[in-house]
């Protein structure tokens, strides 16, 4: 559409343009004409005047509009475009003078790749390098055979005296404005194909994130490591509430380690710590050392899990965090969060912006718009799914329940704040907390649990209340035999479709309503394996090529997985050692938080790294 548009687009000043003004038009459509009875003076000399002085500058202005006249066609723009696409050669070559002190862009210093084969994640570097001006990024093409195209095409006539000038614009016309015009086009299609692969692969990773297990009915003691400014430790109880914190520096001496140990110890003890939240960044791995350690010497029963810490230095400067805790510093409410991440992952996560949580790839290099859209979904439709606990749940967290806005949730939180507990959905509606609209597209979402009806801490709508009642009237059960091994026998074994015609409902509505009443406060977090406690650690002179591992999935990219077996670095697994089948994407068999088992390929001790297959080096499955 953009080609066919383009020859009415309304132009800016350009050199076809001008030559245009000055009367050349008709001289260009004669050359077009491939004319072949007389000489160019002849042809030429009629356009000579006070605006164009000479035959070369009519020549030359002929020339410029049918150049453009070229670069408008759509038929050779499409044409083109495909042999650029189908043989074109994406180059990079490191600048002179480029600064890349950390070779972050190494491989793409001469690089060479066909466009076709391009990758979604290359095309996201060599632009974000292109950026940064550390390389210089282009498109080869055998430029012969596109110029050979245009001739045959446009020469219609090959004994005419004006060949050679048309093919001069031909030259032109490709050099200066079809080429660079189509490279951007590419380029941009590139890059908007891209932003598609990363922004749903990002979608993918937080849905994943969003719905780790949470570890309930523990006392944590949140654990977020720094060298300088010391480790920030937080005291959270079983409910999530903040008890204490301070801040340690073991790693500044000996007697601030021996010191720093003592304090740990007597936490533990005075608040039987059942977990230590520790989380992933600067000093982890000396943190998780320091605790595994206490946790030895003392033979204490306390276990200790690495807790991604993405995003909770943004969390703890934002108001939601200044409101929740108002009396502490940032970095304890930061120390709060990764504790209570553990806790329960997704009530913490809601409060940091989705693009902060850091399990993507380049996600900063794609259209910002399109990704905040895409991430707000995903978070909404995860909180949607495990529902919403409407006496507990944060304003972060019911900002994402469908159909609430802000002055729904400032009226729920002051009705919760006046009255202390609600006690059954049909209160909210009773007492006009929520709109008779808010209310029947939000409701099935909000749970209330040990209220006056079971059936309103389960995900059945109100309006579905009526088919429970007589459904289990029909079966000869009540609401006290809900979640049984009695109900869900005979639930097992009813007619689905008699049942359908009976109650006048549909066989979704049903299903819905029997997982329900099967697992009243069925959570979909709990099928999911729960995050891996450790008492000991990891060193990487302990590894061997071969040994068995078990690992925790931090991110899926598109040329693997990062996974983490307790290293100072999360270790790659190729997406050619995921499987040994064929795989277009490493997310087909790999989800952020899943734990699984692998195998050391390849100790890179230089680099501190290490590769890793999910392929039994044995054979065996």
């Amino acid at each position: 559409v953009e080609d066919l548009y383009r020859p009415y687009k309304e132009k800016k000043k350009t050199k076809a343009t001008e030559a245009i003004k000055k009367g050349l038009e008709p001289l260009a459509k004669k050359i077009m004409s491939f004319p072949i009875n007389g000489n160019i003076d002849i042809l030429v000399k009629p356009y000579i005047n006070e605006e164009v002085k000479s035959l070369e500058e009519a020549i030359e202005g002929a020339k410029y509009i049918i150049a453009e006249y070229i670069s408008d066609n759509a038929y050779y723009r499409k044409n083109i475009r495909r042999m650029i696409y189908l043989n074109g050669i994406m180059t990079s070559k490191i600048k002179k003078n480029a600064k890349d002190e950390e070779l972050i862009y190494q491989m793409y210093y001469d690089y060479k790749e066909p466009v076709k084969q391009l990758k979604s994640h290359r095309v996201l570097a060599l632009n974000r390098g292109e950026a940064e001006d550390v390389l210089s990024v282009s498109i080869d093409i055998d430029k012969d055979k596109i110029l050979n195209f245009l001739e045959e095409k446009i020469i219609k006539n090959k004994n005419s005296f004006v060949v050679e000038y048309v093919k001069d614009a031909i030259q032109d016309s490709y050099k200066r404005l079809i080429f660079p015009s189509i490279e951007r086009e590419i380029r941009s299609d590139l890059k908007e194909k891209a932003d598609e692969v990363a922004i749903s692969n990002f979608s993918k990773n937080l849905e994943n994130l969003l719905l780790t297990p949470p570890i309930k009915e523990k006392i944590v003691l949140a654990f977020d490591p720094g060298f300088t400014n010391g480790c920030k430790l937080a005291v959270i109880d079983k409910t999530g509430k903040y008890l204490f914190s301070t801040v340690i520096k073991p790693f500044s001496g000996e007697k601030n380690l021996l010191d720093s140990k003592k304090i740990l110890l007597n936490l533990i003890n005075t608040y039987n710590i059942d977990i230590i939240a520790i989380g992933n960044g600067t000093a982890s791995r000396e943190s998780e050392k320091l605790c595994s350690e206490l946790i030895k010497d003392n033979k204490l029963n306390t276990k200790y899990v690495i807790v991604s810490e993405a995003g909770a230095s943004i969390y703890s400067t934002e108001k939601v965090a200044s409101d929740e805790f108002p009396n502490l510093s940032p970095n304890e409410r930061s120390a709060v969060s990764i504790g209570r991440r553990l806790q329960d992952p997704l009530s913490e996560l809601v409060k940091i912006p989705p693009s902060g949580i850091g399990v993507g790839l380049y996600q900063h290099d794609v259209a910002q718009n399109r990704l905040r859209e895409n991430l707000d979904f995903v978070v909404s439709k995860v909180v949607n799914n495990v529902g919403v606990n409407i006496n507990t749940a944060s304003p972060s967290l019911l900002k994402y329940v469908s159909g609430i806005n802000s002055k729904n949730i400032d009226k729920i939180i002051e009705y919760r704040n006046k009255i202390g507990k609600i006690n059954s959905r049909e209160e909210i509606k009773k007492n006009k907390i929520l709109t008779d609209k808010t209310y029947t597209q939000s409701i099935g979402f909000l749970r209330i649990t040990e209220g006056s009806n079971i059936l309103d801490s389960t995900a059945i709508h109100p309006e579905s209340y009526d088919i429970v009642e007589k459904l289990l009237k029909d079966l000869n059960l009540t609401l006290n035999d809900i979640g049984t091994n009695k109900l869900i026998d005979i639930l097992d074994n009813i007619d689905k479709e008699k049942y359908v015609k009976e109650l006048n409902t549909d066989i979704y509505t049903l299903e819905d309503v029997i997982e329900s009443l099967k697992k009243p406060n069925r959570d979909p977090r709990d099928e999911i394996p729960a995050p891996i406690l450790k008492s000991d650690v990891l060193d990487l002179k302990d590894l061997k090529v071969g040994m068995k591992l078990q690992g925790t999935v931090r991110n899926v990219v598109d040329f693997g997985a990062f996974i983490d077996i307790g290293l100072h670095n999360d270790a790659l697994v190729h997406i050619s050692k995921i499987c040994k089948n064929y795989i277009k994407h490493p997310s087909e068999v790999l989800s952020v938080g899943d734990i699984v088992d692998c195998y050391v390929d390849e100790i890179l001790e230089e680099k501190k790294k290490v590769n890793l297959s999910l392929i039994n080096p044995n054979g065996e499955e």
